[in-house]
């Protein structure tokens, strides 16, 4: 037996005499197989993330299943229960295969555009207390005396657009 490639990287590598390499790591049908990953070799240097691994998760479709689907930052797949469409999150993968990961544990919600937040943070820190002109023009443009939007065709008032 020669030298398991994932030696650095398995939980349960073992060698039963020295220098032979680990008990898991065999040959199966041609390929190089790990039986603790129950799994060949291929697979496991190609995906991305890990079981137990959290990360950063942009959401922006749904599964018929009804999870989220979302992708992580360099574009693999995983499918998020409980998180829908257009979100962002920190989540931790429970089931890797090889085109896709799942995911049942979601760490923490994030903003959508993380930049937007700084940077109307940035511009409400810089101006200090605010003028009693800026807090009425705030209050007027905020609430339901602000200008009025033309009734959409099709509405109740204005069914037929006359």
């Amino acid at each position: 037996m020669s030298d398991c490639p994932l030696a650095d990287d398995c939980p349960s590598f073992s060698e039963r005499i020295a220098g032979m390499g680990c008990q898991y790591y065999g040959d199966r049908g041609g390929a190089e197989w790990c039986d603790h990953y129950e799994r060949p070799i291929y697979e496991l240097k190609q995906q991305p993330v890990k079981p137990g691994e959290e990360v950063i998760v942009t959401v922006e479709d749904i599964h018929e299943s009804g999870a989220g689907v979302g992708r992580t930052e360099d574009g693999f797949i995983v499918f998020v229960d409980g998180l829908l469409p257009d979100a962002r999150a920190i989540v931790r993968i429970d089931r890797v295969k090889g085109s896709h990961a799942r995911a049942k544990k979601i760490v923490e919600r994030l903003p959508l555009d993380p930049e937007a937040e700084d940077s109307e943070a940035g511009e409400t820190g810089e101006t200090g207390e605010a003028t009693g002109a800026d807090t009425e023009s705030k209050s007027k443009s905020s609430g339901r005396d602000g200008p009025k939007r033309p009734e959409a065709l099709g509405s109740r008032d204005n069914f037929w657009g006359e």
